[in-house]
């Protein structure tokens, strides 16, 4: 049964792209432009959540620091690991700070974008 990847990117290209890449590897991949899709995350129940730090049609002020560390912070997707993608500088600090998993700075090469996926799915 295939790993199943959630990806939340506003940016049409990149989650193509990045759909693309994951499918081809063999993964189950759903994706979403906006973090609305988290309200179903249980439903849903992925392997691994790649979620960008900046979405720009979510209706709060939450970003994906904020949206992680909720992720984390509930006991019935704790389990769920979340990578960061982001193309700000201090994207570490932001992925420790949301209690993230990992995280992935733009512009990244697809070799690394494979990496970080096989790392933290088990």
């Amino acid at each position: 049964m295939a790993k199943k990847v959630l990806v939340i990117e506003d940016d049409k290209d990149i989650r193509d792209t990045v759909v693309y890449v994951l499918e081809e590897e063999g993964y189950e991949v759903i994706q979403s432009d906006n973090a609305r899709i988290l309200r179903t995350l249980t439903t849903i129940n992925p392997d691994l959540i790649l979620l960008d730090n900046w979405l720009t049609d979510w209706s709060s002020d939450a970003n994906g620091q904020q949206l992680s560390k909720s992720i984390k912070d509930n006991p019935a997707t704790s389990h769920i690991p979340v990578i960061i993608i982001s193309a700000v500088s201090n994207i570490k600090e932001i992925a420790k700070a949301g209690n993230a998993d990992g995280y992935l700075a733009k512009p990244f090469d697809l070799t690394s974008l494979s990496e970080i996926v096989k790392k933290h799915i088990k």
